[in-house]
This record gives structure tokens, sequence and C-alpha cells, in this order.
């Protein structure tokens, strides 16, 4: 039987460059045989920058339109996750395992002033803050586009994701969360599931998730694509 194609997608502001290749990824899962395809999100990296918000309201689709036809392993951080969810919910069955990182908490939580200074600092390019820097900073990115992330953020019609429509989601799921991650706790999000189980990665914050290898290792053994 053939291993299901893996589909990796990246979070808020990045790409897949940066987030899957420059870390490893690409390598550790061709290196275990298996194909595995990294997709930017619209807006980001080398997919289309539309600075029309209402482009973005099928962002979705555009996603799921690029994914292999036969059902996938897919690997998903942070903003990347929660679109992979609202896809996962409506159609399950493109799904063989998922493993979600970056996201817990946050996904349930109404956060209108912590989203909104997010996106000022976005579409200024500057904040005092620390970790608003890091957002105010991300269109400065190789294949980054201020004007299209914007408007990705003021996506019109975001579907509200909730744990009954997360029942849904019947594949077996891991969700990955460093313990100093402001997503967290994950709690909530792992009960939600069907078939769910949880890997904590200690010390390790939002940003640096992607290049931590507890987060490597552990969606690579779930996923069976170990290379060695």
């Amino acid at each position: 039987m053939t291993d299901p194609p893996i589909v990796l997608v990246h979070g808020l502001g990045t790409s897949a460059e940066a987030t899957w290749y420059n870390n490893g990824w690409i390598d550790l899962i061709q290196d275990a045989g298996r194909e595995v395809h990294a997709l930017d999100l619209l807006g980001h990296g080398s997919a289309p920058k539309p600075t029309d918000p209402e482009e973005y309201r099928e962002v979705t689709q555009h996603l799921l339109d690029r994914f292999p036809e036969a059902p996938v392993d897919i690997v998903a951080f942070s903003h990347g996750a929660r679109l992979v969810l609202e896809i996962a919910m409506k159609t399950p069955e493109r799904f063989n395992r998922i493993v979600l990182a970056g996201i817990g908490e946050n996904l349930f939580r109404e956060e209108p002033e912590r989203r909104d200074a997010i996106f000022q600092a976005i579409e200024s390019g500057q904040s005092d803050d620390p970790e608003l820097r890091y957002f105010a900073d991300l269109p400065n990115l190789p294949g980054g586009n201020r004007s299209a992330l914007t408007a990705f953020m003021q996506r019109p019609d975001t579907p509200k994701i909730t744990e009954e429509l997360l029942v849904n989601v019947t594949c077996p799921v891991l969700i990955v969360l460093g313990d100093n991650d402001f997503a967290g706790p994950a709690d909530r999000l792992i009960s939600a599931f069907p078939d769910s189980s949880f890997v904590g990665l200690k010390g390790v914050d939002h940003f640096a998730t992607p290049k931590d290898f507890g987060f490597i290792e552990a969606a690579l053994n779930f996923l069976d694509a170990q290379p060695f």
C-alpha cells in the first residue's frame, strides 16, 4: 500500500520556504521516501497576492484545490492549522492523519483587541511591543507583501470553529504545543476530537515551534515518516 502524500501548511505572514524548507522538513520527509507538498497560502510566498479582502473569502478553497487527490497526511502550523481545520470540518474524507501545531485555546477565544493590535502592526510596519514587532516585520520576509497580508487579515465571514463542528474530524489528530505558546492551553482542542493525542514542547514559544526538533520528531513519528 502506498503511503499517503504529506502536505505542509505554514502560518500567518510566512511561507512554505521559511517554515518548512529552511527548517529541514522537506529533506527529512523526502529521506523517508514520502511524497511531500509544501503549500503557500493565498497572499503568501509564491502564491498570488490579491489586495482586495474579498479575494480571501475562499482562501481555504484555494488551499484545498492544491491538495493531491488522495487523502493526505498533513502538518499545519498556527493560522495554517486553523484553515486546515475549516477544511477538515467540512470534508473530513480528504484527510488520513492531521498534525496541528501552534493552536489551542486561542481557536475558541474572542480576542478582538489582540487581533486589532496585530492588524495595526502589520498594516503600519511598526510597534514598540516585541511580540507585535514580529508581526510588523512579517511582510519584510522574502515573498512578503504588506498590502496582501492586511487584506488576508480582513477576510470576510471567517467561519467560527466550535467543538461541535470539530467532532466531524474523525481521523487521528496530533496536537503539538509549546508550553510558552500564547495559543495555549490545548485541553479543549484535544478533547474536541474523537481520536486525538498531544505532545507538549518544554520551553518552546509560538515562533520557535516550526524549527523545534521535538515538534519535527513528534510529527514525523505520528505520520510514520521517519527518515532513519
